[in-house]
């Protein structure tokens, strides 16, 4: 990130023109000289302020951590880069002026709360940076995480702002640069990965930062060297605890080291690399299926995860299509699972695509159900054909605790309510011979699980086939 921006560059221009032109002016011209002074001393002003909302801009963020360098102070200090929530809801709501006035009520009551000792400063937008003492920590994240902003009394308009941020306690010899980029950091961390409020910029964050950078540079020759295996769990039925589908996983063995997906799929998942991995893991489940009915093994459904990516992808369907179809697999063998965070995306957009998939004869599976917001709407509005219930639902242990009392209540209601929309049921994560007993009693039969198997290599899956025949 550099110094300065192009309405820093102008007042800068502005600037050597007026020095020159002062330099010009006879000495005994005491008029023109005093206005061109002030000229200079406003304009010197304008070279720290941002062209939006009157605030600071990078410059100051720039030239005051310097100033803390060169003192010695820098250490006292922490830093934090913030952008707003769906600040366009803002915008929509109370029309874009009113919505400035709101974002620049909010930016003031920030830089109130840091005294003389700090300061905000815009990059671009409604993104901006922080310069505070560290006593002041506590403030600025409360502040951040969510503050209710009032336009006037006459107005009576109010919103409550919220923010992603990245936070950055300074520690050591850091130049201005180096600060930046750890803010920087977080700040992607907490919105575009961990989707949470807030992110401190450690070590360990360090560490995930160079991860992503070696994930993304050696993805596509890892994909072309096929280093990514496709895994089975497999699914039983509770009536006669026998095999009666899938859920195809991805592995990643690089160099002989076996990668697990935490450390890849979060990093594939920001880009449309995933969408790659996606594809891969389907052609290569087809693949399987193929052969398998060639050499006369017993067929069961595979359930294959389909990212969020995708749906922006309007050609979606044609793509499922087109790799099934070239391995000649019947569609009813396939099942394809959308986590229940898609309800961030465009319900007719994402709607329409379960119909397609639907009416193609796929199996269609809204899995994690329960770990979103608006599961109620995302049942309601879509025609799902299974209901993947997430682990977190299932009892733990068999005490009688107000906790797993909860989860059993909830446990009912769901899958008396999938049921009563005609959606089959499925329990996933199912570790304990207590949790089947539940199951069975709330007639949801059918799960998966490590009380069953882990994900297994296509070798060892293929042994449950056999079973099957």
């Amino acid at each position: 990130m550099k110094h300065n921006d192009s309405y820093a560059k102008l007042v800068n221009e502005f600037m050597v023109k007026l020095e020159d032109t002062i330099d010009k002016v006879a000495p005994d011209n005491t008029s023109a000289l005093e206005n061109l002074r002030e000229m200079r001393e406003m304009a010197n002003k304008l070279s720290f302020r941002a062209d939006f909302i009157d605030v600071y801009n990078l410059n100051y963020f720039f030239k005051s951590i310097d100033e803390k360098i060169a003192s010695g102070e820098i250490e006292k200090y922490a830093a934090c880069r913030f952008d707003m929530k769906r600040f366009s809801v803002v915008n929509h709501q109370f029309g874009r002026e009113d919505g400035t006035k709101i974002l620049k009520k909010f930016i003031e009551g920030l830089q109130k709360g840091l005294k003389e000792d700090g300061c905000v400063c815009r990059i671009q937008g409604d993104t901006f940076t922080v310069l505070f003492l560290k006593k002041r920590m506590s403030y600025v994240v409360k502040y951040l995480s969510g503050t209710m902003i009032e336009l006037g009394l006459k107005d009576k308009k109010k919103a409550m702002l919220t923010t992603y941020a990245g936070y950055y306690e300074i520690t050591g010899k850091k130049t201005a640069e180096e600060i930046m980029d750890r803010i920087g950091m977080a700040w992607n961390m907490a919105k575009h990965v961990k989707r949470v409020p807030y992110v401190f910029f450690d070590e360990k964050l360090m560490q995930s930062v160079e991860n992503e950078k070696w994930v993304e540079s050696v993805f596509d020759e890892a994909l072309r060297n096929e280093e990514f295996m496709v895994y089975y769990q497999p699914k039983v039925t509770l009536k006669n605890y026998r095999l009666n589908g899938a859920e195809a996983l991805c592995r990643w063995k690089h160099n002989g080291e076996m990668i697990l997906p935490y450390r890849f799929i979060p990093v594939l998942e920001q880009s449309n690399m995933i969408c790659e991995l996606d594809f891969y893991v389907l052609e290569h489940v087809c693949r399987d299926l193929k052969r398998w009915s060639e050499e006369g093994k017993a067929l069961v459904k595979v359930s294959v995860n389909l990212s969020r990516v995708h749906l922006g992808d309007m050609d979606l369907v044609e793509h499922v299509l087109e790799i099934v179809d070239k391995y000649k697999v019947p569609h009813e063998y396939i099942e394809l699972e959308l986590t229940e965070t898609t309800t961030d995306v465009d319900f007719r957009e994402l709607k329409q695509i379960v119909i397609a998939f639907r009416t193609q004869g796929f199996s269609v599976a809204v899995d994690d159900f329960g770990v979103g917001y608006s599961s109620l709407n995302l049942i309601r509005e879509m025609p799902w054909k299974v209901l993947k219930i997430d682990k977190s639902f299932l009892p733990e242990g068999d005490e009688d605790t107000e906790d797993n009392s909860q989860k059993k209540v909830m446990l009912k209601h769901i899958i008396g309510m999938a049921q009563n929309l005609g959606l089959e049921c499925i329990a996933e994560g199912v570790e304990t011979v207590d949790q089947v007993t539940i199951l069975k009693e709330n007639n949801c039969y059918n799960a998966q699980g490590y009380l069953f198997d882990k994900p297994l290599p296509v070798e060892e899956f293929e042994e449950r086939l056999e079973r099957l025949a």
